[in-house]
């Protein structure tokens, strides 16, 4: 295996076409990231350069985990909260292509989330992930608690509905 880098990713032609793919591939094989399948390309693109316009003001840090020259996984940390909440920080979009899962690859990428929003003064995490086929396992191996669950929360991508857990971790000491 080779050494994974992970940075914050920057707008750019081909960081956006990176992405699409990792998206596109999630929702295909039936990852809840708020899209439905088939997601088209141009659909991919325009969600990219909105979240990466909205890193750009520093609203949020899109994470790339590299592996060689292949974005092999990404997370989004979001930091736009509401005034009353500035010390809160939520985990969105976590994927990792399916030829690179199963390496810790989604760890290191948390691990890295979690410290950039100690560093932006954050003291709480929140995610969500989807009851059939989200990734719990790994959240909870990360030190969140689960704070509930909520039924037929979303549509899953290929049809049906799905709940949704959702999660919280207190960081920064």
């Amino acid at each position: 295996m080779s050494a994974i880098e992970i940075d914050a990713l920057r707008s750019s032609p081909e960081i956006r076409e990176w992405l699409s793919e990792i998206l596109i591939e999630t929702v295909a094989h039936g990852g809840s990231v708020s899209f439905m399948h088939p997601l088209q390309a141009k659909a991919a693109d325009a969600f990219w350069d909105d979240a990466l316009a909205a890193a750009g003001r520093e609203e949020r840090i899109i994470l790339g985990a590299w592996d060689g020259d292949v974005l092999a996984a990404t997370v989004t940390l979001l930091l736009d909260c509401p005034p009353n909440q500035p010390h809160r920080a939520e985990i969105a979009k976590m994927m990792t292509r399916r030829s690179h899962r199963g390496r810790g690859i989604a760890t290191a990428l948390m691990r890295t989330a979690e410290q950039l929003a100690v560093r932006r003064n954050r003291t709480l995490l929140v995610l969500d992930t989807a009851t059939d086929g989200g990734a719990s396992g790994l959240y909870e191996k990360l030190g969140f608690t689960l704070a509930g669950e909520i039924p037929d929360y979303a549509f899953k991508p290929h049809g049906g509905l799905s709940g949704a857990l959702f999660y919280w971790k207190r960081i920064g000491g």
